[in-house]
């Protein structure tokens, strides 16, 4: 069967691997506010997290599965960080995910066993500096994600992705060079940083069927780093 996959924000980087890898068996939709190199095949939708209303767009009566994507990287030191950069932060990770989640509610419900994905960062199981803002609001999103989880069961399942630091264009500036890619490769027990296939892959495992007795987990793609300590 066919299915109908909704990616909220997928016109670029892991989302568009997922979108990529979905499009081949599944009718994939792609909610963002730009096409970027989304292909004919994927149906897009102009659409911005912080603005709009999930309600407003064209989306079937079935979805099988949920992916959001939209995400942040802001790394400073805590005491440069202000009041607003928590908000922002809170508001395009956390927030808007809650407010799309309930938007959609009726036609996951419609769906037999929906799968939901959504994406942490390794920065809350590990404490980090200067990860203060990112971190509160995945970990908002990894609670979320557990009491969803178990209030809906068995009718959804609803899984969480913590990846670690990941080659794609949200992390462009902390990948900028040789240098910086090698000297964060080494932190990883795997000695490299991931890629977006790496975490594509794991979301593309949690909505297939073949995996449907997943939920409420929170699964680490981060070459080993939050588990493993080979120094």
């Amino acid at each position: 069967m066919e299915k109908n996959i909704l990616l909220i924000g997928g016109s670029t980087g892991i989302g568009l691997e997922i979108a990529n890898q979905l499009v081949k068996e599944n009718n994939v939709i792609v909610a963002s506010r730009n096409k970027g190199e989304l292909n004919d095949d994927i149906k897009h939708l102009e659409f911005d997290v912080l603005k709009d209303e999930i309600e407003d767009l064209d989306l079937p009566e079935k979805i099988h599965g949920l992916v959001y994507c939209p995400g942040s990287i802001n790394l400073k030191p805590f005491k440069m960080l202000k009041h607003k950069d928590f908000e922002e932060e809170m508001n395009l990770n956390f927030l808007s995910l809650v407010k799309v989640v309930k938007g959609v509610m009726p036609k996951l419900k419609e769906a037999e066993n929906a799968s939901l994905v959504f994406f942490s960062t390794v920065a809350v199981k590990v404490g980090m500096p200067f990860h203060t803002s990112v971190a509160a609001a995945k970990g908002a999103i990894e609670g979320f994600a557990k009491s969803l989880a178990a209030e809906y069961a068995p009718t959804l399942r609803v899984n969480v992705i913590a990846p670690s630091l990941t080659d794609t264009p949200l992390a462009e500036k902390l990948l900028s060079n040789d240098s910086k890619k090698e000297k964060m490769s080494e932190r990883h027990p795997l000695k490299r940083v991931g890629n977006a296939k790496d975490i594509a892959n794991a979301a593309t495992f949690l909505l297939s069927d073949e995996n449907s007795w997943i939920t409420g987990q929170i699964i680490g793609v981060d070459g080993g780093l939050s588990t493993l300590n080979i120094s």
